[in-house]
């Protein structure tokens, strides 16, 4: 295999690749890293003797994320207030062409199952992942892991059951989350607290990332009440100079990117049940926006 032709094979891969390894992960920079290195084993291979590329580069990828998460699970200890997956630009194109697979992709995929995966063992996320997400079969999740195929069904079981019993539930419609967004934003932005109230959910829940480097809660803030009233308080202030807005698609859903002087400052999305926000999701850490500057 000539080297031209190796950097096709891997660049033909590379959305798979980081698929898997952001959904390990939760953080494109790290996720970027772990592609990269992938990358650098590949080219050093010797690839005439690699049968099927696409599973060699899974398996690099894979394995690469597992070392990567069990370095960033003893730094997260010490992360300063609630932790949210570095927001992550989805953009299925074309190669996503059915409905069921975008929908599974963008589930996958989201802030709300992300958080979950967190609790999981490295094992256990890289088998939930490559079977859920992407529909790999479980003898070929146990070559690629270097697993018994009933360990790995073990792994997939008891990874199910614990994000079926965590994962919160939410509506997937894209226009009606869209539709939302944009009047959440609206009756935020104007300090409307009834406006906010008639779109809460009763038992809504606000969580804010900043990782102790920009203002936000520093926890979870539950009941419409408290979180409307939160909201209005921090945009009733004033007009914010050099503020805008734009709508950007990330992890699978509509969010807002907020900018200050064209610099993203935040991002906020919304989950919706039965109509209503139940949850609101704002990432302030400035190292988990630096990926977004390139949407902008």
């Amino acid at each position: 295999m000539t080297t031209d032709t190796a950097t096709d094979v891997f660049e033909e891969n590379r959305p798979l690749l980081m698929g898997v390894a952001y959904r390990m992960l939760g953080r494109v920079a790290d996720a970027e890293d772990v592609v990269q290195d992938a990358w650098l084993r590949w080219a050093g291979a010797d690839r005439d003797k690699v049968r099927e590329p696409r599973a060699y580069l899974v398996r690099v990828t894979t394995r690469l994320a597992i070392d990567r998460l069990r370095q960033v699970k003893a730094r997260d200890e010490a992360y300063v207030g609630p932790w949210l997956p570095e927001p992550y630009v989805t953009d299925f194109g074309d190669s996503v062409p059915d409905t069921a697979d975008r929908a599974l992709l963008a589930d996958s995929v989201s802030l709300a199952v992300l958080v979950v995966l967190e609790s999981l063992s490295p094992l256990e996320r890289a088998v939930f992942v490559l079977r859920e997400a992407f529909g790999y079969p479980y003898a070929e999740i146990a070559d690629l892991l270097d697993r018994g195929e009933a360990a790995v069904r073990q792994l997939a079981g008891r990874a199910r059951r614990h994000v079926e019993e965590r994962r919160p539930r939410y509506d997937v419609d894209p226009a009606q989350r869209r539709d939302l967004t944009r009047r959440f934003l609206a009756a935020a932005t104007e300090g409307d607290l009834e406006g906010l109230m008639s779109l809460l959910a009763p038992e809504a829940r606000l969580v804010g990332d900043s990782g102790g480097k920009a203002k936000a809660p520093v926890r979870e803030l539950h009941t419409a009440d408290k979180v409307g009233r939160f909201l209005v308080g921090a945009t009733g202030k004033g007009v914010v100079p050099g503020m805008s807005y734009e709508f950007v698609e990330v992890n699978g859903g509509v969010a807002v990117l907020v900018l200050i002087d064209g610099k993203p400052d935040s991002v906020f999305q919304v989950d919706i049940v039965n109509g209503l926000v139940s949850t609101v999701y704002i990432v302030r850490n400035p190292d988990k926006l630096r990926s977004l500057a390139n949407t902008v």
